[in-house]
């Protein structure tokens, strides 16, 4: 994005530091997105991972700024700022992550630079969530609405049995960009009725065959790779309710009959978190050895990925 008037005229999207209110915007015509893959260190520092596309793997990333953005007849439109620095914290390349898909040849005036709240609404885009009405299994085999559960509510769990709710979050956010829902229609997954989840909430599917050629029966597939515009889409538009389940450890458990992962606490995600649960000796309460078991997006580059783990989970 350039500045095409204000004070700083010709200039791009900075940092916080740089920019100036009221300024207008427009993205440049051809602009592409590009994969900024994350991951936190043991003191919870963001730093570059392997797999990007942007960025030298392994350099010092510091989340800025939120920004918002006002255009004419459109919603209000937040950008994430993140800043790659050097060994001696200088900047050295600036990525924005806008929250809402943003067009070209549109003005998008800045009315907003927030260094607080930037945190919390990247844990709220690294944090998995199921949405309203989601049936949770508790512990009695009982199914119950996630906006019904408490903390202390006994839910089964695949590796641990009936485990107790730590902390339960929700937010309600506007659809649309990377907080817009994925929906797996009923009986994709052998569900039996529609699963609604955050775009990276992991699923775990046990392959009775290995038809998808992961070399393992037991698979963790994020929904937004299932995506195939007609039994596995996305709800963009309007408002979602957001729920997080967190647990003292890292759990599958069940939602609409699908195992799925539950709330992992980490560097990303625990600004979401009271204080009292983000830590215990300053170490997060929990970490898990799931990825191991995660499906990159390659494998699920075909149309008839879901069918193809649905088959495989039959016996």
């Amino acid at each position: 994005m350039i500045v095409v008037s204000g004070a700083n005229e010709g200039d791009a999207l900075s940092f916080a530091a740089d920019l100036s209110m009221d300024d207008i915007y427009e993205l440049t015509e051809g602009t592409a997105c590009s994969k900024l893959a994350l991951h936190c260190d043991a003191t919870g520092a963001f730093l570059i991972a392997p797999d990007t596309e942007l960025g030298p793997p392994g350099a010092s990333v510091h989340v800025d700024s939120l920004l918002t953005f006002m255009a004419q007849n459109a919603p209000v439109t937040e950008v994430l700022i993140l800043v790659q620095t050097d060994a001696q914290g200088h900047a050295e390349d600036v990525f924005a992550l806008p929250l809402a898909p943003l067009a070209p040849k549109t003005e998008y005036q800045l009315v907003g630079i927030d260094r607080t709240e930037a945190v919390h609404k990247l844990a709220q885009i690294a944090s998995v969530s199921f949405t309203r009405s989601t049936q949770i299994t508790l512990g009695s085999g009982r199914q119950m609405p996630i906006e019904d559960l408490h903390p202390g509510d006994e839910v089964l769990t695949r590796d641990d049995g009936v485990q107790p709710i730590r902390w339960i979050g929700q937010s309600t956010l506007r659809a649309v960009g990377e907080f817009a829902p994925i929906r797996i229609t009923a009986g994709t997954l052998n569900n039996t009725r529609d699963l609604v989840v955050s775009p990276d909430h992991r699923l775990l599917i046990y392959q009775r065959t290995d038809r998808l050629g992961a070399g393992r029966p037991e698979v963790l597939v994020k929904a937004r790779h299932l995506v195939n515009g007609t039994t596995v889409t996305v709800d963009q538009g309007g408002f979602v309710d957001y729920f997080q389940l967190l647990f003292d450890t890292h759990q599958i458990i069940y939602a609409e009959g699908i195992a799925a992962e539950s709330m992992l606490l980490d560097g990303r995600t625990a600004a979401l978190l009271p204080p009292d649960l983000r830590t215990a000796d300053g170490e997060p309460h929990h970490r898990s050895d799931m990825t191991r078991l995660e499906v990159q997006e390659e494998v699920l580059k075909r149309a008839d990925a879901a069918e193809i783990l649905r088959r495989a989970s039959l016996r």
